[in-house]
């Protein structure tokens, strides 16, 4: 099978490529650059896609032998995730970038230019698992459930899953690091990237400010009365509880929580903790990892990437699914996804659009 590895630069995807080519497959490594200006180092494990990775991926990709190659998608990127992700926090939602990137950019413009070039399928180092079943592929938790990123691969299609592989699912972290020095892999010990990648200092308000700007306004309580300023609601998420600015402490002395956010009235409404909970979900633009499963279900769903699963029934509709929890959930926002689990096994997933307690 020919296969298209997408190298990062890091341990992971240095591993995962070298198990494709010890399984007998044709592999060619690429590297997508997704920055314009991208920095000439990492700074420690902020960020990623810099000129060091590329540098990194390519060091991998020659240790293994493989054909290497860096394909430009920065325009791509900057449109389907970066704007996304501006839009997202304009409007009061919560987005996830890592897994907007997985569905319009690794298994969307990676995949369909691969298909174009004659490859058949696309590798890369998310700890997920893949197993055979009655209607195809299916896409499963990890082994190693720190890791497991099942979550941010739960927007894809059965058709994309059917072109995917996840060599790395059925081990731990620290087998891969180990793996990756018995190979003589540069990047063993480099460091997980983490916060996102295109903020690389992590100064996620200042990046936001940048592009949308001061937009004061008020922050009430859950009575409308006023208990504080702010200089945009981009700076905040549902269930934040520190920096909040506020001048007028609780009656009850306790913290306050983030619970509504209105971009345009400028309201932000902070709460008790006990009003976070929610358990009815409205979510939008679902996306089945097989067959779509239409009508009541049952299972248990993640509203975030590395949350608990929470056992919940639910309504799946072709283009909408209410979720119903056993109990309520706290800081669960829209912009967030939803994904659908029946045990390991990913049913798909939705972006939330409204909450309900």
């Amino acid at each position: 099978m020919k296969v298209l590895a997408a190298m990062s630069g890091g341990v992971d995807s240095a591993v995962a490529a070298a198990r494709a080519v010890d399984a007998g497959h044709d592999v060619t490594g690429v590297h997508l650059a997704l920055s314009k200006n991208p920095q000439s180092f990492r700074s420690g494990a902020r960020g990623c896609c810099s000129r060091e990775d590329a540098h990194d991926a390519r060091r991998a990709a020659d240790r293994l032998g493989i054909p290497f190659y860096v394909w430009d998608l920065s325009d791509r990127f900057a449109a389907d995730v970066v704007d996304d992700f501006v839009a997202e926090y304009a409007a009061g939602r919560t987005p996830n970038p890592c897994l907007r990137c997985n569905e319009k950019i690794k298994f969307a413009a990676v995949l369909d230019r691969g298909l174009a070039l004659g490859f058949d399928a696309v590798c890369t180092g998310h700890y997920a698992r893949l197993a055979a079943g009655p209607d195809g592929p299916e896409l499963h938790r990890a082994v190693d459930a720190a890791k497991d990123q099942s979550y941010v691969l739960g927007v894809l299609s059965a058709e994309q899953i059917a072109r995917s592989v996840f060599p790395l699912g059925d081990t731990p972290k620290p087998e891969v690091r180990r793996e990756a020095e018995r190979r003589g892999l540069s990047v063993a010990a480099k460091p997980d990237s983490h916060d996102i990648c295109f903020i690389p200092d992590g100064d996620t308000a200042g990046f936001l400010d940048a592009r949308l700007g001061r937009r004061p306004g008020a922050v009430v309580d859950e009575d409308g009365t006023p208990v504080g300023d702010h200089d945009g609601t981009h700076h905040f998420t549902i269930g934040q509880r520190r920096g909040l600015r506020l001048g007028v402490p609780a009656a009850d002395g306790k913290p306050r929580y983030v619970l509504d956010l209105s971009p345009v009235t400028g309201t932000v409404t902070v709460g008790s903790q006990e009003s976070l909970g929610v358990r009815r979900l409205d979510a939008r633009r679902p996306s089945w990892a097989g067959p779509a499963p239409l009508g009541p279900w049952r299972g248990h769903v993640q509203v975030r990437a590395h949350g608990a699963a929470l056992p919940a029934s639910a309504l799946l509709q072709a283009d909408r699914v209410e979720v119903t929890l056993d109990q309520p959930a706290p800081g669960v926002a829209p912009g967030q996804a939803v994904v659908l689990y029946e045990g390991t096994r990913v049913v798909g997933g939705a972006t939330i659009a409204g909450t309900a307690a």
